[in-house]
C-alpha cells in the first residue's frame, strides 16, 4: 500500500492502424522483455486472420473480452485465526486486465503441435473467447463457482 496519494491513471494511446485502446492493451498485456514491435506484429496478424469471419476484428475482441472478465472474484479474509474466500466484485478496470491476461496466457498455453504460431494461438484463442468458449472462458466460470461457493462468508466483507 502506498503511503501517500495514489498512482494516476495515464490515458492509453490508441494504436494506429485500428485506432482502438483495447488493441494497445492487448500489445502492452502480450508484450514480453519490452519487444514491443514483436508484440504489434503477432498481435497485427492475429487481427488479421480474423479478418476471414466476416466481422470487424476490433468487435470480435471486444466480443472476447466481454465473455472472459470476471464479474466476481474472490479475496482471503483473516478473521479470528481462520482464513475465509470472501467474494467481492471487480471494477471495470480490473476486469479488462483480467480478461486480457487470461486471453494471453491461454493463447500462449495451447499446443504448439496444432498452431504452431503464437499469431494462430492468440486468433483461434480470440475467436473461442467470442463463442463463449476456449480456456479463458472457463477460467471465468471458474472463478465464478469459487464465488458462489463462498457466497455464505459475503458478510465478511469490509
Amino acid at each position: 500500500m502506498p503511503r501517500s496519494k495514489r498512482a494516476k491513471v495515464r490515458e492509453i494511446k490508441a494504436d494506429p492502424i485500428y485506432n482502438s485502446q483495447l488493441v494497445t492493451k492487448l500489445v502492452n498485456a502480450s508484450m514480453r522483455s519490452g519487444k514491443r514491435r514483436i508484440a504489434e506484429r503477432s498481435i497485427y496478424s492475429a487481427l488479421e486472420k480474423l479478418k476471414g469471419n466476416k466481422k470487424n476484428p476490433v468487435e470480435l475482441l471486444q466480443a472476447a473480452i466481454e465473455n472472459v472478465g470476471p464479474s466476481k472474484k474472490v479475496r482471503p479474509r483473516r478473521v479470528g485465526g481462520a482464513s475465509y474466500l470472501v467474494p467481492v466484485a471487480v471494477s471495470a478496470r480490473q476486469r479488462l486486465s483480467l480478461a486480457l491476461r487470461w486471453i494471453v496466457d491461454s493463447a500462449n498455453s495451447r499446443s504448439n503441435a496444432e498452431y504452431k504460431t503464437y499469431e494462430n494461438k492468440l486468433a483461434a484463442e480470440l475467436s473461442d473467447a467470442a463463442e463463449n468458449k476456449g480456456v479463458a472462458v472457463e477460467k471465468k466460470e471458474n472463478m465464478h463457482k469459487v464465488a458462489e461457493a463462498n457466497k455464505a462468508f459475503a458478510h465478511f466483507r469490509w
